[in-house]
């Protein structure tokens, strides 16, 4: 079985390809580089490197949300045309699922931030007990809620994500259980998390049409909430 991952959902733009549980190539870029520049290019390198044929593959895993919704939309466009073309299903990863299975085995909590701007974040606290389980589920909210829910509970946590250099020093004055900030090789998003958790997802049957694929944002864009504008000539 072929699955190939992406994951474009932040800053970070990262493709893989998983081949009987085995990943066998990952290419992610964090640099300011727009995701329609770099996705497509960065699939067929890995393509061409592991001799992948596509019409091999059986369903792309996809970072579905929340986070940047410029970058949603670009992965999703990617995925469900690939999808579309190999007429393959896709698989919808919720985003900070696939960051905290960068930690798969910790027996502390992880908690993926992801700063949402306008004084809030995306994220979730989990565990694996022994697989990955949501104990507070993804969610819009504030970084006061979230370290307060973290105290609640009472566990040690590790935080990563691109919320934690945004709400840091935040984190480390409200604290009040054992807590640990990921190392720079951990901290982001991996399509090779990504991927190897919707290969578990594949296997249990949680795939969907390609056409049925939407991105989840969480929350209105900010034109959204803004609304018509007027203006004076």
């Amino acid at each position: 079985m072929k699955i190939i991952g992406i994951d474009s959902s932040g800053l970070v733009a990262s493709v893989a390809i998983w081949e009987d549980d085995t990943v066998i190539a990952e290419y992610s870029t964090n640099y300011k580089k727009t995701h329609s520049q770099t996705l497509l290019p960065m699939l067929d390198q890995i393509k061409k490197m592991t001799d992948l044929d596509m019409d091999t593959v059986d369903a792309i895993a996809i970072a579905a949300g929340p986070g940047s919704y410029t970058g949603l939309r670009i992965g999703s466009a990617t995925a469900k045309g690939i999808a579309l073309a190999l007429d393959i299903p896709i698989i919808e990863v919720p985003t900070l699922e696939g960051l905290a299975y960068n930690m798969w085995g910790t027996t502390d909590f992880v908690c993926p931030i992801m700063d949402a701007r306008r004084k809030q974040v995306y994220a979730g606290i989990y565990e694996f007990d022994p697989e990955l389980n949501a104990v507070y589920p993804q969610s819009a909210t504030d970084i006061y809620d979230i370290t307060d829910k973290l105290n609640e509970f009472g566990s040690p946590v590790i935080f990563l994500g691109d919320g934690v250099p945004a709400y840091g020093e935040i984190i480390k004055e409200r604290m009040e259980v054992p807590y640990k900030f990921t190392p720079a090789h951990k901290n982001r998003q991996s399509a090779a998390s990504v991927v190897s958790l919707g290969a578990k997802y594949f296997k249990e049957g949680k795939a969907i049409n390609a056409d049925d694929h939407s991105p989840v944002y969480l929350r209105k864009s900010q034109a959204e909430n803004e609304g018509p504008q007027s203006f004076v000539v």
